[in-house]
């Protein structure tokens, strides 16, 4: 039963850091569904624990710490977990890299409290981030371990059987407890994601099918210090076809309360890819700092240089940056809402 008190009457109420996760939690229960009910974990809020740094009181966010070996995964490891496969060797002498993905359901607490019933790839949101050269033979051998039809979707070049599509071929539905192999070349080189494309497909897609695939150029990209991949995405825990949070990694404010260290003079790239759901449009704006933006990755000579980029989505894009001095730099969405409700970040900069 809905009350009338919207995710945008919240913020003007005064967000989450005053509400606290009691309140969040509440609001969440008075807007869900009947068919899809969520479940309020009481232990949560029992010993807030103050974040690292991000969050001083004055910012949103929330009160606590979600339960990430409940969860499974951690976004600030996800950042750097990047899987090249299991690698060998074709009798052609092509590199041939197998990967194991199953599609689960899982409940995932998503902020202190609240569970949200995902849909997942090997139980985390995102999935694996996929990485391998151009060219490489591509095998990945796909299970179904959920009660609804899912298949993998890859952007680049392969076979109209290998879409994942429904209508293409056996790879294009497969129902639970179906099992399928992926096979195709990666090409073009650049930065793209794959999904689940079974229908209704905002809402495969919404409940947490998604990740990152990275095919690196065969002479490979300049060197830079260190790499990281930011998947930018939506939660609608009352599925009304509105988020109600927004994150990077699957956890809202993650990154604000836990910033992300890097040094004065490293040189950074981010693989940024958007596949937020039921909004246009999603950014990324650095704090005290430009960027070189390479759109989708597929050219070594960057298109921009600039501080904010706006990605549709399913869009993507590398960026590269160095800070020059010491602090606390925020990275966030440059739409507010979105900031505040969860897409917010910081950078610390050591000296």
């Amino acid at each position: 039963m809905k009350t009338g008190f919207s995710r945008r009457d919240f913020l003007k109420a005064g967000g989450l850091a005053l509400l606290g996760t009691t309140g969040v939690a509440a609001i969440a229960q008075a807007n869900h569904s009947d068919a899809h009910p969520l479940t309020h974990n009481h232990s949560a809020n029992l010993t807030p624990t103050p974040p690292h740094g991000g969050h001083d009181g004055n910012l949103p966010g929330t009160v606590g710490e979600v339960d990430h070996d409940r969860n499974g995964f951690d976004p600030t490891n996800l950042l750097t977990d990047f899987d090249y496969g299991k690698v060998s060797r074709l009798p052609n002498g092509q590199t041939l890299r197998e990967y194991n993905v199953i599609a689960l359901n899982k409940s995932i607490e998503i902020v202190p409290g609240i569970q949200f019933p995902a849909w997942t790839y090997n139980g985390r949101i995102p999935g694996p981030t996929f990485r391998c050269t151009e060219g490489d033979r591509i095998r990945i051998h796909f299970n179904n371990g959920s009660d609804h039809p899912h298949t993998m979707h890859f952007h680049g070049f392969h076979p109209s059987e290998m879409d994942g599509v429904p209508g293409t071929g056996p790879g294009g539905n497969i129902l639970p407890g179906e099992t399928f192999t992926y096979e195709f070349d990666a090409d073009p080189f650049g930065l793209h994601l794959y999904h689940c494309h079974s229908f209704p497909l905002a809402r495969h897609i919404a409940k947490g099918l998604y990740g990152a695939f990275i095919i690196d150029p065969k002479e490979g990209r300049p060197p830079v210090d260190r790499e990281m991949v930011m998947v930018m995405h939506g939660v609608d825990i009352d599925f009304d076809d509105v988020n109600d949070f927004y994150a990077v990694n699957g956890i809202p404010f993650h990154y604000q309360n836990h910033p992300i260290q890097i040094k004065v003079g490293e040189k950074i790239r981010v693989y940024l890819v958007n596949i937020l759901e039921f909004d246009l449009l999603n950014s990324f704006h650095l704090h005290a700092n430009f960027f070189n933006y390479y759109p989708t990755g597929t050219s070594l000579t960057p298109a921009e240089f600039t501080d904010t980029v706006i990605q549709g989505q399913a869009q993507r894009g590398i960026l590269e940056f160095t800070y020059k001095y010491p602090g606390m730099y925020m990275f966030h969405a440059h739409v507010t809402e979105f900031a505040e409700l969860g897409w917010m970040g910081m950078f610390e900069v050591l000296p």
